[in-house]
């Protein structure tokens, strides 16, 4: 059996910043796969992506948990955390920046199919993939799990590449009505191949066992939505990056 190999990674941004992410791919000299970019929560690179990143390095995918806070920011509060999302939030440019960063230190692994690269995110990182797609990377595909839909530039929504998968909690009270319609509307218009997934009685960070209702009753996790979730993740994966046969 393949030996799973995990790694932090070191990678600057074009503006200089040193960022540091979470690489995870099993031991296969010489055979390429499809890479994944995870993007992080408001919490920045933790526990929960970086076993996200093994289990789907597991499956046989490279996977790099993305950086985009910087190398030693990683928020301890809830006031830092939101203070940091909504900064890059009002600052898209930077947002694509620090992502694509990310997107090309994946692409450019000796063990990643750089033609064949999904981006993925989880709340804050949900929004962040999505701008990577807006930006016009090369993408197979994009997966939001309870993600910020907001998009200040809907003109950049006919950049996107690849199919698009959107998993929403049905009463995410973080996300608007309207911005919920104002994405589908967008993304209807630009004719891009989506599937808009809402979950009934689900809310915000409905894939994140420590979401704790206590600090804030919105972000609550749901067990079903979170199987259910990744459940549709995988059929993704293996419609749009499919594994080699020998892998699969």
């Amino acid at each position: 059996m393949a030996q799973l190999c995990t790694k932090t990674l070191e990678y600057r941004a074009t503006d200089g910043t040193l960022l540091e992410g979470y690489v995870a791919y099993l031991d296969l000299p010489g055979r390429i796969r499809p890479g994944i970019l995870i993007s992080h929560d408001w919490l920045g690179v933790g526990d929960f992506v970086r076993k996200k990143a093994e289990q789907l390095a597991a499956l046989g995918y490279v996977a790099l948990a993305a950086d985009v806070y910087g190398k030693d920011i990683r928020p301890t509060s809830v006031p830092e955390a939101s203070g940091l999302t909504r900064q890059y939030r009002a600052d898209r440019p930077a947002l694509r920046g620090r992502i694509r960063a990310a997107y090309d230190t994946l692409c450019a692994l000796d063990q990643t199919d750089a033609k064949h690269i999904v981006a993925m995110g989880y709340c804050f990182g949900g929004t962040t993939a999505l701008e990577l797609a807006r930006s016009g990377a090369n993408l197979v595909g994009t997966a939001s799990f309870h993600g910020g839909l907001s998009n200040p530039n809907p003109q950049d929504t006919r950049q996107i590449r690849g199919k698009v998968l959107i998993m929403h909690g049905a009463d995410d009270p973080f996300v608007p009505p309207e911005e919920v319609m104002e994405f589908k509307h967008a993304m209807q218009e630009a004719g891009i191949d989506m599937r808009f997934i809402a979950y009934p009685h689900a809310v915000h960070g409905f894939t994140n066992p420590d979401a704790d209702p206590s600090q804030n009753k919105g972000l609550v996790y749901n067990a079903e939505a979170d199987q259910a979730s990744w459940r549709e993740f995988e059929a993704f994966l293996a419609e749009v990056a499919p594994l080699p046969a020998s892998m699969g």
